[in-house]
């Protein structure tokens, strides 16, 4: 009795071990397959991630142009408004059709400086007079030229900022009248 019980028994393993086998091949190529299909399948998601992060990026530059744009506008808007009053700056200035010279009168200076925006076109020429010798007039944008200098050569259609500054021996009184003549010239 012991012999058939440890055949059987002997059988029984046999058979467990190769059913045992059997599961863990199985098992093993299925974990293999798995394995393979993530590999794979991860490649293209990471190239979709990336395309997401860039697109993301892109995203984000253009919003962040578009405030700038948009508070570039609201500047020239107020400058634009204050063209019209003599003691706010800055002030956008527009040259009239047919005219080359833009005159401004009576300007009052409240603080140490004010600025005049410009939108003159390529090839053209900016000079600026003023009729106070404590005025300084400066171009600062898009480059720094001083108009005690010469006249200044337009390069590009671009934002053009003349600064004008008290830059006189004394204090600069409280309100400082002057009259400002622009030329731009073709």
């Amino acid at each position: 009795m012991k012999k058939r019980y440890s055949e059987n028994a002997d059988k029984l393993k046999k058979g467990l071990l190769r059913s045992n086998n059997t599961y863990v091949a199985l098992f093993a190529s299925v974990f293999v397959v798995l394995l393979f299909i993530s590999a794979v399948s991860s490649e293209p998601s990471s190239e979709k991630i990336l395309l997401m992060e860039e697109k993301s990026t892109a995203q984000f530059d253009k919003r962040l142009q578009n405030a700038k744009d948009i508070e570039e506008n609201i500047i020239n808007s107020y400058a634009r408004l204050a063209g019209k009053r003599s003691d706010i700056c800055p002030k956008l200035i527009q040259e009239e059709i047919g005219r080359q010279v833009i005159e401004r009168s009576a300007e009052v200076m409240v603080d140490n400086y004010c600025d005049y925006f410009l939108y003159p076109r390529e090839g053209q020429q900016i000079s600026v007079s003023v009729n106070d010798s404590q005025i300084e007039a400066l171009l600062i944008v898009p480059m720094l030229h001083d108009f005690a200098n010469g006249n200044y050569q337009v390069e590009s259609y671009d934002k053009h900022v003349i600064r004008l500054a008290y830059k006189g021996v004394t204090y600069k009184p409280k309100n400082l009248v002057y009259d400002v003549a622009v030329t731009v010239a073709s």
